[in-house]
């Protein structure tokens, strides 16, 4: 990567070439911010020394996609309301195999089937209807 004349002179001076975030560009600005991010907000009660970090920074961190994802997970609605999704889902899929299990031959005929003896038992009966198809 070739430097211009203006850039080739910021290097030459290494403590410059760093104390900007914007000089940085990128991802690396948006971490580092400016100094107007980090002023302190004055607080609404208290004696004025000290304080919270709160008080003092009212801007929560930005969070990642990964941990706003976390985070609403956690919540107690959302684990009902999947927990009612999946069991939703495991009846709809236990409806679709006791439905393939009478259509499915088997002596006798109510043997109670574990879904890979149902799957097993299915594969094998559509070759065999596959073979007398084609005599």
């Amino acid at each position: 990567m070739m430097l211009s004349p203006d850039q080739a002179a910021d290097s030459d001076h290494p403590s410059s070439a760093h104390s900007d975030p914007e000089s940085l560009g990128g991802a690396d600005a948006k971490v580092l911010g400016s100094v107007s991010d980090l002023e302190p907000v004055e607080e609404a009660e208290g004696d004025g020394k000290g304080g919270s970090r709160a008080a003092l920074y009212p801007h929560p961190p930005q969070l990642s996609r990964e941990e706003k994802r976390r985070r609403r997970r956690a919540t107690a609605k959302y684990r009902s309301a999947h927990a009612t999704r999946e069991r939703i889902r495991v009846e709809a899929f236990n409806l679709a195999f006791a439905e393939l299990r009478k259509l499915l031959p088997t002596l006798p005929p109510d043997k109670k089937l574990s879904k890979i003896e149902i799957l097993r038992l299915a594969i094998c009966y559509i070759s065999y209807l596959n073979h007398v198809l084609d005599v």
